[in-house]
């Protein structure tokens, strides 16, 4: 699925008067979302999921086919976890 045709599903579910209001309002979700995440706020919505951020440990490894190693430094990384109810739905179909 596109962003176009994420944008005309919420205008249908969300009953939107246009796709530019739908699309405003994916809009300032995803910003709400990334601004949380920066300032490493969990945000749990109940019967979708939780957003939260994770520490990555620095990590090493070995190019393959060659004998040259690189370091991937330590960061912090978003995760999402389903919940329970969201993963039965689309299990069920």
């Amino acid at each position: 699925m596109t962003k176009a045709d994420f944008v005309e599903l919420v205008q249908k579910n969300g009953e939107f008067s246009s796709k530019a209001v739908a699309e405003k309002a994916v809009k300032a979700f995803t910003s709400s979302i990334t601004e949380a995440l920066v300032k490493q706020e969990s945000i749990s919505l109940i019967g979708f999921g939780t957003f939260s951020t994770v520490k990555v440990a620095e990590k090493t490894g070995k190019i393959p086919g060659t004998d040259k190693t690189y370091t991937k430094a330590a960061h912090i990384a978003p995760k999402f976890k389903i919940s329970k109810a969201l993963k039965d739905v689309v299990a069920a179909g």
